[in-house]
């Protein structure tokens, strides 16, 4: 069962740490190119500030069993990361700020009942309330890495990257038929098999955070060890 304290306050401390490395950051360096393609670290930012009040909405249904979309449109996303992207740094974070506390106050809101409600997400994806928490963490912790400015996934709390290996590996990717069949091994001995079905398994195998980096497109696999042959290529998260 999802601990909602303990994920809340996870969320919390990565917000944290987010906004401190950001408040080291100039206006310029804000507006200079992230990691993702055509998005500046001001996109990021404007991303995730955005991303909270659309997560927002997700838990507002759960409590009230009503159905709200989580962005108006995909247009309407688009357009207001455009939109929030070329600011000053103090804007950034001073959004970031307000936002998460709607994000804290919504979560703090739900009964018990409301958090084993299913709530739908962007593009028909659905899955229980009670994981939205860890879903913002996940959006924190790895645009903090595509911020480009210092942290990367090695860098993140072990227990995130075991967790999220664990979800990338064993649900995300698991009987995707654009992902090769793929057997994964970390240091720790645990191991996964995912990707393609009914197909021979590439065994891959090196640290969660190196199995993790790969997998989420933040590294290219070169700490990975496959045996001697190429690190298979992989489709985006999705």
């Amino acid at each position: 069962m999802t601990d909602h304290v303990q994920d809340a306050a996870a969320v919390q401390e990565a917000t944290d740490r987010l906004i401190a490395a950001v408040g080291k950051l100039d206006d310029a360096a804000v507006r200079a190119p992230s990691r993702l393609p055509g998005w500046s670290r001001g996109h990021v930012l404007a991303h995730l500030a955005r991303n909270a009040d659309a997560l927002v909405n997700v838990l507002t249904a759960a409590r009230t069993g009503t159905r709200i979309p989580m962005y108006a449109s995909a247009e309407v996303r688009g357009a207001d990361i455009e939109r929030d992207a070329d600011r000053p740094v103090a804007a950034h974070i001073e959004d970031l700020l307000a936002s998460t506390e709607r994000f804290n106050t919504a979560a703090a809101a739900l009964h018990p009942e409301a958090w084993q409600r299913t709530v739908e997400l962007r593009n028909g994806v659905t899955d229980r309330a009670d994981r939205v928490l860890f879903r913002r963490l996940v959006e924190i912790e790895l645009h903090h890495v595509d911020l480009g400015i210092g942290c990367e996934v090695e860098d993140l709390p072990a227990s995130f990257v075991d967790r999220d290996l664990d979800y990338v590996a064993g649900e995300r990717f698991a009987g995707r038929s654009d992902v090769p069949a793929l057997l994964l091994t970390a240091d720790d001995g645990r191991s996964w098999r995912t990707g393609r079905d009914g197909a021979e398994p590439t065994a891959v195998s090196g640290s969660a955070a190196a199995l993790l980096g790969w997998l989420t497109g933040r590294a290219d696999g070169a700490r990975l060890d496959t045996g001697g042959s190429a690190v298979p290529a992989l489709p985006p998260l999705g």
